[in-house]
Parts: structure tokens; sequence; C-alpha cells
């Protein structure tokens, strides 16, 4: 048996999806652990380009059953997209569950989401309005709705009694319309009729499958950074995307836990509001984002792109105990005379080698070191040796810092692109 947590060790973005599938070709299970459909997960493959936002990232493996897990706040019309989308690419989703525990993103989060984040003006956390911090506050205010509540009108008719009228209040509030109870039961049903085929309560499959020694892989959504509890709060998303909060949303022990594998990309980048010690606004960083293609998955929204910053990193390792690391993107990199990597930072006047919390970050100035880089193209590198000599000594500097192995190199978005050490 092996189970393997895949976790972002930066701000997000990494590339995690094309880990994902990957591990999934030999995987029995992947289950989807905590988030919504604020961020995506490009997978690459023969049948084409994906940005998948809720369906786990195994889903192109016919023989590996794919679940959308506890942890989850699910935005049904999102997901019925989603599946539409790849049945249209000749995908079946057979090997497709969602667990009945995961709770609902309704209408109201939506808009209510976009508002709030509206009125902070300056303050704006940077939420992709989606709707995922208001879905999370009522979940854990026990307001909230579940996915199994689709299938009990009645059930579901009396929870929504409970919070339909406060919600309107604060739509009222920002001059918004309310929305009708009668309305939200007729689109509740409809998501249940199309959705009741998938519904399940998954922790037999979970349970079974370990007992079993199978293969199961956890797919984290965003990053470390974003941590609701260890990232940089208040620019954070509203779950835990650690390898423990994997574990609580899949409904698995942490001992069941054999490897963690922190995704990281050969630079750094960032979506939203919050501090980004690295972060560049010259020609650098420009360069980084149009090689990179750096634009938000879900929004389109550009990244903020930055040279490497080993500090983050090193708060992301310690947190979730990584086991290996998986490199992105060092393809990105090819064409540079030399690379900076932050290996500390100066906190007035004092140099810090420990992620310091947000207010203090703000301040936080890099301390780079200056590595060489090289002019030789990686895109076609498919075992350690095909890499420059100065991409290996840059992967294994990045390792050492991070005082964890380089299990994966990324070097091109397609499935094929990836060298396993």
């Amino acid at each position: 048996m092996s189970v393997t947590a895949v976790v972002g060790a930066q701000w997000g973005d990494e590339g995690k999806g094309r880990i994902i599938d990957y591990l999934a070709s030999d995987a029995h299970v992947v289950i989807r652990c905590q988030g919504g459909d604020n961020a995506g997960h490009t997978v690459v493959n023969d049948l084409g380009t994906f940005k998948l936002h809720l369906i786990p990232s195994g889903i192109f493996h016919p023989n590996c059953l794919c679940i959308l897990g506890a942890g989850t706040v699910v935005n049904p019309a999102a997901l019925l997209e989603e599946m539409a989308e790849l049945r249209a690419a000749g995908l079946s989703l057979d090997n497709f569950r969602l667990e009945q525990r995961a709770h609902v993103l309704l209408p109201y989060h939506r808009e209510l989401d976009g508002l709030e984040d509206e009125r902070r003006g300056a303050a704006s956390i940077g939420t992709t309005k989606r709707g995922i911090g208001p879905a999370y506050a009522d979940k854990a205010a026990r307001h909230g709705v579940r996915v199994g509540d689709l299938l009990n009108p009645a059930y579901l008719e009396r929870r929504l009694r409970l919070t339909l009228d406060s919600r309107n209040d604060r739509l009222r509030d920002y001059g918004r319309p309310p929305l009708e109870l009668p309305t939200l039961l007729a689109q509740a049903a409809a998501w249940a009729d199309a959705l009741r085929p998938y519904i399940v309560d998954s922790l037999p499959f979970v349970q079974n499958a370990v007992q079993r020694g199978h293969t199961l892989v956890l797919e984290g959504q965003l990053a470390a950074l974003r941590d609701l509890d260890w990232g940089t709060y208040p620019y954070v998303t509203s779950s835990n995307p650690t390898a423990a909060g994997l574990c609580q949303g899949a409904g698995l022990a942490p001992r069941h836990l054999d490897e963690v594998v922190g995704v990281v990309k050969a630079y750094s980048t960032a979506v939203g509001a919050g501090p980004m010690p690295t972060e560049l606004h010259d020609a650098a960083g420009a360069r980084l984002r149009d090689v990179g293609q750096e634009f938000g998955a879900s929004t389109g929204r550009p990244r903020r792109c930055g040279w490497y910053d080993a500090v983050a990193v090193g708060h992301s390792a310690w947190l979730n105990g990584f086991s290996h690391l998986a490199i992105t993107k060092l393809d990105v990199l090819d064409g540079w005379d030399e690379l900076k990597v932050c290996v500390a930072y100066d906190l007035d006047g004092q140099r810090v080698t420990l992620l310091p919390d947000t207010p203090a970050m703000e301040r936080a100035v890099p301390v780079y070191e200056t590595v060489p880089g090289w002019r030789e193209p990686t895109v076609q590198a498919r075992r350690w040796t095909d890499l420059p000599l100065n991409a290996r000594h840059y992967v294994e500097r990045l390792a050492e810092l991070a005082q964890t192995p380089v299990r994966f190199v990324s070097v091109g978005p397609h499935r094929d692109a990836l060298i396993v050490l």
C-alpha cells in the first residue's frame, strides 16, 4: 500500500495537476481533499489541455477511482459544466464519485464573496469571487448545506429556511435583490437529478482501498502559503491545503500517509494580494510571466512573478514533512545567464531564515544568492543526465535549501515532459 499526498509548496499554481496525473497512472484512488473551483489544475495529454477545477486530476485514468472529498466546497453548476466538457472530449466519468458530506456552494455565496471583497477596498484580499470563503464560513458556523442534502428535499428546505433570510438581508444591504426559496429549491432539484448517480458515502471506498493495500493519491488545492492557519493570513484560502488537511478531507488518519510530495515551481508566482518578498516588477518578472504563460487557470488574471523563495518553501517543507520535491517549469528558466535564489530575509536589519508572520513578512527584504544559468534548452530532456550541468546544479541547490530530495523535474506541460529521479 502507498498513500501519497501532493501539496503545493508556494502560493499555488505550481503544477500539481501534472504530478497527480503521473502518479494516477499507477493509483487505485485519487481524492481531491479540500478547496473549491477557485483554482485550477492543468493537465495536458493526448486528448488536449484541460483545466480541472473540481474533478480530481486522475480522471484521465479509467481504472483509477476519483473522489471529490468531504473537505471540498462544491458549486454544482461549475461541476456539471466541467463534467460536460470532459464528456465532450470523449472521456467517461464512470470512475468519478462525489462525497455526500462535501458542502454545497450556493448562489448567494458567490454573490456575497465578490461584494464583501469589493467593500474591503484597498485592503482587498484578492479573492477569485467564486464564493469559497462564504461557503466555508457557513460550514464552520453550521449553517451549511451538504451534497447529500440535495437528495432529501424536505430536509434541504428546512436547512435553507434557517439561513436564507439572513443571507438575503446581507444582499439587500448591498442593494442586491433577494433570492427566492422556491427558485433555489428548483435549482437544487435539478442539481440532484444530474448528480444523483455520483453521490456516495466515500468512506467505505477509502477504507477498502487502504485495507486491501491499494495505492491512493491525495490531491491538494492551492498551497501551504495559502493555508488558513499557517499561511500569509488573511491573504489565504478558507481551508487547510497541507498534508494534515488533506488527510482530514479524504477521511484518512495521518498514520496512513507514506509520502508527501511538495510541488514547487523553479521560480515563484502568486495570484491575489498579500506579501511576496521576491516579487519582481521589472523586465525579469515580465519575462517569467510571458515565457511561463503565468495567467490564472480559473480567472485568467496575470500572476505575480519572482525569483525562487527558499524561505517560503522551507516553511512548507516543515509544515508538511515533505518526503520529496517535484520541481516544475524548469524550462522557463532556459536562456538566463544567471539566476537568483532567495536564501533568507533581511527583516529590520536582521537576517532570518524562518518565515515571519504576515505583518513582518510585508517588511521583509529578500537576501539573494546568485547562481549561473544555462543557455541550452531543457524541453527535450527526459533523463537527469539530459539536463545542462548548471540546470542540475540549480535543482540540487533547491533540494539542499529545502532539505528534501527531488523526485520529479518537469520541463514542459505535456505528460511525458517529466524527469523521474
